[in-house]
C-alpha cells in the first residue's frame, strides 16, 4: 500500500466515524442501520463494509477515537509546570468533561455512553490505566520538584492516581449531570493535590 493509498483509507474511515457519530447520538445504537452510516459518511453500504463489519466495529472505532484523544488531551493537560491542582483541573475538564458535555446534550448521548463497557470493555480498561499512568507521573513529578518524599506521607504516586480515578468515577454513579461532577470533582483534585503540595 502506498501514502496515497493509506492516506485516502485513513480520510475515508475518519468520514464514516464522524457520519457515525453524529448518527448514533441522533437516533440511537438500536435504531441507527448501517445504511444511516453509510448516508451519513456519504459512501455506499458495500464501501462501508470494505471497512467495517458491522455497528460494533464502529462502535469500538469510535470509543478508540475518543479514547485517544482524551489522552492526548490529559498529556497536554498535565505536561505544564503550573501548580498540580491546575493542571488535573484542566486534564479533567479538556479529556473528560468537555466530551460528557457532547454527548449528555445529544439526543441519544445516555444510552451511547452507557453502551462503552458492554461494546468497548477492553479499550475503557487500556484508557483508564493509560490515564491513571499519566496521573501518577504528573503526581510524581511534582513531588520530585518539590523535594517531597511521597512514602514518608504514607503515599506513593500510583496510590494516589487510582484514588484519583475512583473517586471521579464513582461521583458519575452518584451524580446526575456533568455540572454536578465537576464541581465535585473540583474537590477531589484539591485533595489530591494537597497530598502532594501542601507543606
Amino acid at each position: 500500500m502506498n501514502d496515497q493509498t493509506g492516506t485516502t483509507d485513513q480520510l475515508r474511515r475518519q468520514r464514516i466515524l464522524d457520519g457515525a457519530a453524529k448518527v448514533l447520538l441522533t437516533y440511537g445504537f438500536q435504531r441507527t442501520t448501517m445504511d444511516d452510516i453509510a448516508k451519513a459518511a456519504d459512501m455506499s453500504r458495500p464501501a462501508l463494509y470494505l471497512i467495517f463489519r458491522n455497528k460494533t466495529d464502529i462502535y469500538q472505532a469510535l470509543a478508540q477515537s475518543y479514547f485517544d484523544a482524551a489522552v492526548a488531551n490529559a498529556r497536554d493537560a498535565l505536561a505544564g509546570s503550573g501548580p498540580l491542582e491546575e493542571r488535573l483541573n484542566a486534564m479533567l475538564e479538556t479529556s473528560i468533561f468537555a466530551m460528557m458535555d457532547e454527548f449528555t446534550r445529544a439526543p441519544h448521548g445516555h444510552e451511547i455512553l452507557d453502551m462503552k463497557k458492554q461494546l468497548a470493555g477492553e479499550i475503557m480498561t487500556e484508557w483508564k490505566e493509560t490515564m491513571t499512568g499519566l496521573v501518577a507521573e504528573a503526581i510524581e513529578r511534582t513531588a520530585a520538584t518539590k523535594g517531597i518524599d511521597l512514602k514518608a506521607r504514607g503515599h506513593t504516586a500510583t496510590i494516589l492516581a487510582n484514588l484519583f480515578w475512583d473517586a471521579i468515577e464513582g461521583m458519575k454513579a452518584r451524580l446526575e449531570t456533568v455540572d454536578e461532577q465537576r464541581a465535585a470533582s473540583r474537590s477531589v483534585v484539591r485533595v489530591v493535590a494537597s497530598a502532594v503540595e501542601s507543606d
